[in-house]
This record gives C-alpha cells, structure tokens and sequence, in this order.
C-alpha cells in the first residue's frame, strides 16, 4: 500500500471540510463572501450595504430584546373556502408555506415582546410563507396585536414584507385590508404609536393599507415599495418611468415616507420614538 498518497488523500479531504462550505455573493457588488461576514452584519453586506431578505425568526431576534419575544397566535391556520385550485391547490402551497418556515402555518409572526425594556406588540411578515401574502389568518393575527397594544397601553411595530393581498383567498383577503386599517384607527384613538417597517418588498394589498398608515414610516434601504409593478404601470399609462421610482430613497425624496434606516440601526431607531410617543 502506498502510504504516502493514503496520508496525502486524507489531508485533502481534512482541509475540503474544514473548509468555509457556504458561500454569498452580493447581489449589488457582486462581492463573494463567507456567510459569516455577513451574518454579523445582520445580513447586510458589508462592502456595499446592500439588505439581504431575512426570514421572520432572525428579524425577531434583531428587534426584540433577548428572550423577551412570546408568540401570540400560532395556532390560527388557513382554510380553503373557495377550494382554490392554481397550478398547485391553495392547501399544497400551505404545506409548502409550512415547510419553509419550520412549520407555521401563515406568513406572520406575532406576539408581544420588549424593545430596550419597552413593550412593544410586535408583527413581522415571513416572505418565504407564500411570498408573505396577507390572508384572513395574517390579518386576524395583526387586529389581535392591536388589541393586545390598546390593552396594555403599549406601542405596535409591524414589518412588512409581503407580494400582496392572497390571491387564493380573492375577497376574503381584501377584506383585511380594510379590517386592519379600521384596528389601527382605534390604535390612534388612543393615542399609541404605530410604527410602520417597510422591507424589500412591500407591495400590493399590504402597501395599500396598513403599511402606509404608521404614525412614522421607515423603510430599509434598497427596498422595493408600491402596489403594481412597474412593467403594469408602464404598460397602463404607456410611459417610461424614473429609474428606481419604486425604491425606498425615491419615495423618500418624494415624501411618502418618513425615513430610510439601515437596519443596524432599526432598533434604536424604533425605541427612540417609543420613548418620545409614550412620554417615557
């Protein structure tokens, strides 16, 4: 036996798997990282500073002070009233939805929580549970947060990420639209903050209701924001259109939003206007 070339294969295959075995490339500068790089960033490259998507759980933990964060109505689950049938039928893309984000069963995460020692009802979308769409499930759980807010006297944080209303659902899903607006307003008429995020992207139903309705309204950088997309617009009004006119600096500029944050600096954010609507 050639023991030279036994050792020699053995300390390829030792170096092959202490090797870094998961690598990202950004796509904006096109730089190749390893995951942990930019995992320290809070997944936000750190050469270009541009915001990877990031699921609901990780958002959390960004948000809510550590083991402060206790989920609030994971047992609702969709149903099926109009046995909707597509490529796929709408209870296959559920259990899909369920496989991707470890077993819940709607594109929202909610429940109460502290953010620098203030308690917070905090809702985030998952866009990897069917692309983050707002069902009948999604809206109950964001009016049940409301009223967990105005019985504690306490302040909401909704983050947005989302394709839209659920198409699956068709009117039961734009009924949530009006159904969360109308919970907010009674937010306001009691004089609690609702703190709107705005991540890439926000669009559709979501952006038509209760994502542009917060008392201050962040956007993450780089964010896709607007209800049609912009090959709808351009064929429906026959025009071209700005270069990055749904973007979050863009609406920035133009006034329908109120600041871009990175989100680094979301939670800091987020509590300093805490603190100065609840007089704390």
């Amino acid at each position: 036996m050639n023991f030279g070339s036994l050792f020699s294969g053995m300390r390829k295959q030792s170096q092959k798997n202490d090797a870094p075995s998961h690598w990202v490339k950004c796509p904006k500068c096109l730089s190749l990282m390893y995951y942990k790089e930019v995992e320290a960033k809070n997944n936000v490259c750190p050469k270009c500073a541009h915001h990877f998507r990031i699921d609901a759980k990780t958002r959390v933990a960004i948000l809510a002070d550590e083991g402060s964060f206790e989920e609030k109505d994971a047992n609702l689950t969709p149903i099926d009233p109009l046995k909707f049938v597509d490529k796929k039928s709408y209870r296959k893309r559920i259990e899909e939805g369920k496989n991707k984000t470890g077993g819940r069963t709607s594109s929202v995460l909610s429940g109460s929580c502290t953010m620098d020692s203030i308690p917070v009802e905090l809702v985030v979308f998952d866009f990897a549970f069917m692309g983050g769409s707002l069902g009948s499930v999604e809206g109950e759980k964001i009016v049940r947060a409301v009223k967990r807010a105005i019985e504690k006297r306490c302040g909401v944080v909704i983050v947005s990420a989302s394709g839209g209303a659920r198409m699956q659902e068709s009117t039961y899903s734009l009924m949530q639209m009006s159904k969360t607006s109308a919970a907010l307003h009674k937010l306001h008429e009691k004089r609690l903050p609702f703190i709107s995020v705005l991540t890439d992207p926000t669009m559709g139903g979501v952006s038509a209701s209760f994502a542009m309705l917060g008392d201050i309204i962040m956007a993450e950088p780089g964010a896709l924001i607007g209800f049609a997309g912009q090959r709808v617009i351009k064929q429906t009004i026959g025009a071209d259109l700005p270069e990055g006119f749904q973007r979050s600096e863009f609406l920035l500029e133009h006034g329908l939003i109120d600041m871009v944050v990175d989100r680094n600096d979301m939670k800091e954010s987020i509590v300093r206007f805490m603190r100065l609507f609840t007089g704390e």
